[in-house]
């Protein structure tokens, strides 16, 4: 008995998830999509857990098991977010396939790096989300025509350094060999460039 009720409400959280989604992303304004996604995510919690505390069906379900449930709607509303929207929307994988569907269902593997710079960053306006992201979760600002970062984006620079250099994978596969060049993507870089704020 509780758990067809359970199930019930959790099938209308997702209906709710759903259609708030599409709602949102066709007919409001987004400033980032991950962000967006998630508000979608708590709002449908919102409102299927108003439900379950309304509606006299749900009586059978003590108020932990109520509360739980709302829990559950907010990690499935934050796993579809980063999954499914956010995926699709940042994936350089999804990008590749597109692509390769898009020209024909093939295309010259020494072309990729062409592709990358001079198709990629521009189709999908690259730098002008990457950038209003950054803003929009004030890891940087914009001044006098410089990117500089905030002390939040610091402190996030120095978190993702140390994940990056100490937990990533030190044998990833890459192109058939494996290596450890994604710990460490800064190692050849050069130092000579003439981009720097002051």
């Amino acid at each position: 008995m509780k758990l067809i009720r359970i199930v019930a409400a959790t099938a209308v959280f997702v209906l709710l998830l759903l259609a708030i989604y599409v709602v949102h992303s066709l007919y409001f304004r987004v400033n980032v999509v991950f962000y967006s996604a998630i508000l979608d995510g708590v709002i449908a919690a919102l409102v299927a857990g108003t439900a379950l505390w309304l509606l006299p069906w749900f009586r059978v379900l003590g108020a932990i098991e109520k509360m739980q449930l709302v829990v559950i709607w907010l990690l499935l509303g934050y796993g579809f977010a980063i999954s499914i929207p956010t995926v699709l929307d940042r994936s350089l994988s999804f990008y590749i396939l597109e692509k390769l569907e898009q020209r024909g269902g093939g295309i010259r593997e020494d072309a990729f790096e062409d592709v990358f710079t001079k198709e990629y960053v521009k189709e999908h306006h690259l730098v002008d989300v990457r950038l209003t992201e950054q803003l929009q979760s004030g890891t940087i600002v914009i001044k006098d025509g410089c990117v500089l970062l905030t002390d939040k984006g610091r402190d996030l620079a120095h978190v993702s350094r140390f994940f990056r250099n100490n937990l990533l994978p030190k044998h990833r596969l890459l192109m058939g060999k494996y290596s450890d060049a994604l710990t460490d993507p800064f190692r050849h870089s050069t130092e000579d460039v003439n981009y720097r704020c002051q």
